[in-house]
């Protein structure tokens, strides 16, 4: 996907059009997915539900929303004619954002922020603004491990307990197949407990992984698919994925391709400083959704291809003249 779109957009070799397209793109999806939760959502649905019929996320929506505000800093100027309409685009892409109701979406939408206005570089006051952050997500989770909040709960309180369970989520291991709740509340846990007790009965897969035509057996059939899987080849947490398909060697590659995007973060000059920008983010977008869904191997990901869009205006990169 990366290598398609760098090579198409690089053929368009139009930096406008690939901006206004990638924002416009966004901005219908998001209308397309709260004209969707409005019209035909229930009010008493489950986010759960909810989410299963109208979308688990959309990141290019998180793209769109700061190419919008990011270009009219840098520039000075707007990348949509009328500023009724850009407020209008930003609105609607940040209320959709905050439907899909995913924790995986709301620190992306922080991360790529952070990033995209250079507040990654290391300076004392970012430090300062890191720690009071860090002091802030400390009392958030203090505050939700000192109430009860139910599982089966509807709107906020849902989204909170997932909120709750995310770090466990992740890397709880100790984990009852039996116990439907336990299992399904740490899901990613299990999946890469599976895989480290596979590569234990074959050591060498340590340093050169099982292939990446190799399977996780799960020791039962999940209700996955309609007919239900023992056997997968993707997992959630991309780290282990690629750690299991290629060993030691192939996860060295994977994190020094995703410091090398990061990298760009931070480079300077009027050429290509908005494609740099936005090269890093996506670069720091990845380091974190590979430890949740996959990182660049989820499947149709759009994130791939404005990779690739970004990477072919590196060092091209041309000041833009004309609105939407």
């Amino acid at each position: 996907m990366v290598v398609l779109s760098y090579f198409l957009v690089k053929k368009v070799n139009d930096f406008s059009l690939f901006l206004k397209t990638v924002v416009l793109v966004g901005f219908s999806m998001a209308l397309i997915h709260i004209s969707g939760i409005f019209l035909f959502g229930k009010s008493n649905t489950s986010i759960n539900d909810l989410r299963g019929s109208f979308g688990l996320d959309n990141f290019i929506e998180i793209v769109s929303f700061y190419i919008v505000l990011f270009y009219r800093k840098t520039y000075k100027s707007s990348l949509v004619k009328n500023l009724f309409f850009e407020t209008i685009i930003g609105v609607v892409l940040l209320i959709s954002i905050y439907l899909y109701f995913s924790r995986t979406m709301l620190v992306s939408l922080i991360l790529i922020g952070l990033s995209v206005f250079g507040y990654t570089k290391v300076t004392k006051n970012k430090l300062v603004f890191l720690g009071a952050f860090l002091v802030f997500l400390s009392l958030l989770y203090a505050y939700l491990f000192s109430v009860k909040i139910d599982r089966n709960g509807k709107g906020i309180e849902a989204f909170l307990y997932k909120v709750k369970i995310a770090p466990e989520e992740i890397f709880k291991t100790k984990i009852d197949r039996e116990n439907h709740k336990d299992l399904w509340d740490h899901w990613r846990g299990y999946e890469a407990k599976r895989a480290f007790s596979l590569m234990d009965s074959r050591p060498i897969s340590y340093m050169i992984g099982n292939g990446f035509g190799s399977l996780v057996d799960l020791k039962f059939t999940a209700p996955l698919d309609e007919k239900g899987m023992r056997y997968i080849s993707r997992l959630h947490n991309g780290y282990v994925f690629v750690f299991y398909k290629t060993g030691v060697i192939g996860l060295f590659f994977y994190l020094y391709f995703i410091f090398l995007l990061i990298r760009k973060t931070n480079k300077e000059g009027i050429s290509s400083y908005m494609s740099n920008r936005f090269t890093g983010s996506i670069g720091l977008f990845f380091l974190f959704t590979s430890l949740i869904i996959s990182g660049i191997y989820i499947p149709l990901d759009l994130m791939l291809f404005l990779l690739g869009g970004f990477l072919s205006f590196t060092n091209r990169e041309q000041v833009i003249v004309k609105a939407i």
